[in-house]
């Protein structure tokens, strides 16, 4: 990178670092953080653990915020006093740095602003993510296996926890059915986004005609909620079968009857578990798969009332896809909500993802600063 270019860039950064410094408040991080370390200390602050344990957690996100401002200032800092020396005398090591160090803080800077979009209660849990392929067969569950692998991807390149709960295997290829815990800090927050209709438009490999097919499947995208949040489920509501467990796992698919299935009756809400070694940690698998499923109903609910006060217009079905991927006649990736857009399909399916995550939490935030604008 050419000198005049990298302070050209480090000049942008300095202008979002200082939108960085001026959305945080420093002196509730500190006064959150000094109060909290003050409860730790006294001497029944075990007594009541759940509590506790929130109270550290909230100490460590205001710390890890803190922290982590000031290592993308002194990151900037450090590169600043770089391009100095270099416009002094030109120096390979220097310039080194310069062309190493401006991505990785860019990168870096760029994580951070997307988890100042993240504000959401439930934003920093880990996520369910269930994937069912629409009508037409095998083209459809090869389809959803794409995406199985996408998320899967996506969550591997960020460090992410990656389990199979319940798998359904397609009856040639593919999937019928596939449920993924991801476990990482703010895993709901960033898939959130993804909840919606995929749509797919492709030369079917299956097709010996090389004839183009379109196809889709639904992704569905819950957080995981800890005992804090009272779901109300009555054990008459329930009818729980067991069977025998099938399908992805390996040895750690037990062949015997300990998959559990169960159906809340008064919703038609159907989860399973087949992923644990034992039917009791499968039955409390699927009943915190139900609960996650029966408040993300609550939350549509609410949502299609706001709609409706509002007088918001919304489509449901097939035809309201939030994203489609075209392979043919040409390649691009589009998400229909913000209009984000890229030709590098192979990447997006190798998951990376995250410009379109990115795009949907800025266009989130428009519409909701859209909305208090109006009120």
């Amino acid at each position: 990178m050419e000198l005049a270019d990298a302070r050209h860039v480090l000049d942008e950064m300095r202008t979002k670092i200082n939108q960085f410094r001026g959305s945080l408040d420093f002196p509730h991080l500190q006064e959150t953080i000094a109060v909290n370390e003050a409860k730790m200390a006294e001497p029944d602050f075990w007594n009541d653990s759940e509590h506790a344990q929130k109270i550290i957690d909230e100490t460590n996100a205001a710390k890890a915020q803190l922290d982590t401002f000031k290592q993308l200032d002194d990151g900037w800092q450090n590169l600043q006093v770089a391009a100095e020396l270099l416009a002094d005398e030109p120096d390979p090591d220097i310039a080194k740095q310069l062309d190493t160090g401006i991505p990785k803080l860019q990168k870096a800077m760029h994580d951070y602003e997307l988890s100042q979009l993240l504000t959401g209660p439930y934003d920093s849990h880990d996520v369910l993510v269930e994937i069912h392929p629409g009508a037409g067969g095998t083209e459809a569950q090869d389809w959803a296996s794409m995406l199985l692998r996408m998320y899967t991807r996506w969550a591997q390149n960020r460090g992410f926890k990656v389990e199979t709960l319940d798998f359904l295997a397609g009856d040639e290829a593919g999937v019928k059915s596939v449920t993924l815990q991801i476990s990482g800090h703010n895993a709901y927050g960033l898939l959130r986004s993804e909840k919606g209709i995929h749509r797919l438009v492709r030369i079917s490999p299956f097709d010996s005609a090389g004839r183009r097919h379109t196809s889709f499947a639904s992704v569905d995208i819950m957080p995981v909620l800890d005992d804090s949040i009272n779901i109300d489920i009555r054990p008459e509501d329930l009818r729980v079968d067991v069977y025998r467990s099938s399908g992805a796992g390996g040895q750690h698919i037990n062949k015997t009857s300990s998959a559990v299935r169960i159906t809340h009756l008064p919703t038609g809400i159907v989860t399973q578990s087949q992923a644990q070694r034992s039917q009791l940690q499968n039955r409390e698998t699927a009943m915190n798969m139900l609960r996650a499923k029966l408040y993300e109903r609550a939350q549509e609910e609410q949502k299609e009332k706001e709609a409706a006060i509002q007088g918001e217009q919304k489509e449901i079905g097939w035809g309201s896809q939030i994203r489609s991927y075209v392979f043919h006649p040409y390649t691009m990736v589009k998400d229909h909500r913000t209009n984000y857009e890229t030709s590098n399909g192979q990447a997006v399916m190798d998951g990376d993802i995250d410009g379109f995550i990115y795009a949907y939490l800025q266009w989130e935030l428009a519409r909701h600063q859209n909305r208090n604008s109006q009120l």
